[in-house]
This record gives C-alpha cells, sequence and structure tokens, in this order.
C-alpha cells in the first residue's frame, strides 16, 4: 500500500491523529507518513493511519517498512531470507527484494485517527 509523504516529526506536522505528539522527542532523521487510500479497511493499517518512521534504524525480520517501488513509497513487512530481504505487502500481496537505495526507512509508530 502506498504512503503519503507528510514531514520531519521534529518540525510537527498538522494532523488530527499526530495531535498529542511531543514532536520534541525525535531525533532529526525522522518523519511522518500517512497510509493512503488504497489500504483495505479493517486491516493492521488504515487510510488516514500515521506511521512515525526513522530513516537511521535498520530493520530486522517482521518490521514495517517502507520502500521505494515502482516510483512510490509503499509500506511492507521486511522478511530476511539469507543476507537478502524481501518485502512482503502487509495485505498480503507480492512481495519484492530491494536494493539498498530503494529501502528508505523503518516504521517505529502508528497512530490512527479515529473519527468522533
Amino acid at each position: 500500500m502506498r504512503v503519503n509523504y507528510l514531514g520531519p516529526a521534529a518540525v510537527g506536522v498538522e494532523h488530527p491523529a499526530v495531535a498529542e505528539m511531543d514532536n520534541r522527542k525525535f531525533s532529526p532523521s525522522c518523519f511522518l507518513v500517512e497510509i493512503s487510500e488504497d489500504a483495505r479497511l479493517g486491516g493492521p493499517c488504515m487510510e488516514g493511519d500515521v506511521l512515525l518512521v526513522d530513516e537511521a534504524r535498520s530493520f530486522g525480520s517482521a518490521d514495517l517498512v517502507v520502500a521505494e517501488v515502482e516510483g512510490e513509497y509503499r509500506l511492507f513487512k521486511a522478511h530476511r531470507v539469507g543476507s537478502r530481504c524481501r518485502l512482503l505487502t502487509p495485505d498480503g500481496g507480492q512481495g519484492y527484494f530491494v536494493n539498498t537505495q530503494q529501502f528508505k526507512c523503518v516504521v517505529v509508530r502508528q497512530t490512527r485517527c479515529w473519527a468522533v
């Protein structure tokens, strides 16, 4: 599923899902992305969820990561295969082997904006 760049976490972003976050706690390598409208309903990640991601963090098996595939930033679940890593879509689609230039960051926090 696609994610949309919102901005650096340390600066602060106007979004209802992150209104309660203290942006002073985030390192300069952290930024925020939002799950796009192509996310499936009822899944672990839904449209409008905001993810705090860290570019400086290395990934391990089962981490949620963002990678650039086919010109878009997309969310994947990392799965180590020997010395390589296969990225699987969180909703069970086709996976990808990516190079280090395509890997962007690791998800460190997820927030959801609940409708009132």
